[in-house]
């Protein structure tokens, strides 16, 4: 007797991101924080693309997402540590039903928790991804050392638009370790698109040089 086909999963429902976005996300940086954009016209009118910034605290992905239109968020991924949003709970939920988180492996990396196949599924599927490269936040507004993983995945999609970005005084509204946010005009500074190509160094090093250009 054949067994009855696998149900179907069902699509991640959206209301729950548009809500959030709209009731919480954007009136807090517009309310809140006041949040400023410089090279806007620099964002790609479509997906897939690579978000390339410095990371300071967890509000840079969630502004990096604000500046898009609702209908696009459902296609722009955060990409996160496994290890620090995948535990379970509360936090669990909102980053991946509010806020789309990827959840990649970081640590104890082999063949089967390999992240780059699945960015690269990600982008095959026309979902755009946010990426940090530092690895994790820092304290200060300085850019930190890039890693060697952003040059595995911009290897590997030398098609995919990799767009640099500057996040300015994020840090400093909510640093790491603090829990309540403080009013503080914050700035997104957006470069031109790229298509960084050679070596895994000279890839790092043009996409570091560039986010460190914009400060």
């Amino acid at each position: 007797m054949t067994p009855p086909p696998a149900p179907l999963s069902r699509p991640r429902p959206r209301w729950p991101q548009w809500l959030f976005f709209c009731l919480i996300v954007r009136p807090f940086f517009a309310l809140f924080i006041g949040l400023r954009v410089r090279g806007a016209e620099h964002l790609p009118g479509r997906d897939p693309f690579i978000l390339v910034a410095n990371h300071t605290s967890h509000l840079d992905a969630v502004s990096l997402m604000s500046l898009f239109p609702l209908s696009r968020i459902p296609r722009i991924r955060p990409v996160a540590a496994v290890d620090h949003f995948g535990q379970g709970g509360l936090l669990t939920w909102v980053t991946r039903v509010c806020l789309n988180v990827l959840p990649v492996a970081r640590k104890g990396i082999s063949r089967e928790n390999n992240p780059l196949p699945v960015l690269l599924d990600a982008l095959a599927r026309g979902e755009s991804l946010i990426f940090f490269p530092e690895g994790t936040r820092h304290s200060g507004e300085q850019v930190s050392a890039f890693r060697s993983g952003i040059a595995h995945l911009v290897a590997r999609a030398p098609q995919v638009p990799v767009i640099p970005v500057r996040l300015v005084n994020m840090g400093r509204s909510l640093p790491k370790g603090a829990l309540v946010p403080v009013p503080l005009f914050c700035e997104v500074r957006i470069g031109s698109p790229m298509k960084p190509h050679g070596a895994r160094q000279e890839i790092v090093r043009a996409l570091e040089e560039a986010v460190r250009e914009l400060g």
